[in-house]
């Protein structure tokens, strides 16, 4: 049978609160960003999904109450007044 490190919990314990920090940390700029007081689920959910390392740690987890990222179709946004003079302007 094989043995495992005596300090082995020790070092998966900082990892753990490691890793719980940082997406607190994530979470809270969220919170602060929406102008809330507290960290909702929808604040993890958005913190996880913005970080790459996050993202890819957690790809298979469900938030549950934290809804979808938004995601808007580039033809719905309000065009920019620099596309608008393009659009003006004829071609030549």
């Amino acid at each position: 049978m094989p043995r495992i490190y005596t300090a082995a919990s020790l070092y998966l314990t900082a990892v753990l609160e490691y890793l719980a920090s940082e997406v607190l940390e994530l979470a809270s700029n969220e919170a602060k960003d929406s102008k809330k007081k507290r960290i909702e689920p929808r604040h993890l959910q958005q913190a996880v999904r913005k970080d790459k390392d996050f993202k890819q740690l957690l790809s298979n987890v469900t938030i549950p109450d934290a809804g979808v990222l938004p995601k808007f179709h580039q033809n719905l946004l309000p065009k920019s007044s620099a596309d608008r003079q393009k659009e003006a302007s004829p071609a030549t």
